[in-house]
């Protein structure tokens, strides 16, 4: 991922934006979950959003930018996707999370949640 980022610093010097957008699931019944696949769609969906966004922060200039953390309506709950509401409700709180960490400069915000969280 910091390979990803340093090409993208050389050719634009810098970043104004990171989407997180990345996102997987498979919606099945409580009794057929497996933990392999918890652990797929948590380590994309959530884990992917973590680190992406702490290398791109490194590469932000001082003036701020923006994080943008595609989030999801199953956020709410839907049947047979305990999973992927799991790691969309997860992505939400992250989002809330860093706003308040990282303050107005570098907004986050989810689209599912009616935009931006400063």
């Amino acid at each position: 991922m910091r390979r990803l980022f340093d090409e993208t610093r050389r050719a634009f010097s810098t970043l104004d934006v990171i989407v997180n957008n990345a996102g997987v699931y498979k919606f099945v019944p409580l009794e057929e979950i497996a933990a392999d696949e918890v652990h797929r769609q948590f380590n994309i969906n959530v884990l992917g959003t973590i680190l992406a966004t702490k290398e791109a922060v490194k590469h932000f200039g001082p003036e701020g930018r923006n994080i943008i953390n595609m989030g999801s309506i199953a956020s709410a709950g839907l049947p047979e996707a305990a999973i992927y509401s799991g790691s969309k409700s997860a992505v939400d709180a992250i989002t809330r999370g860093l706003s308040a960490e990282l303050g107005r400069a570098k907004s986050a915000s989810t689209p599912s949640l009616g935009g931006r969280r400063d």
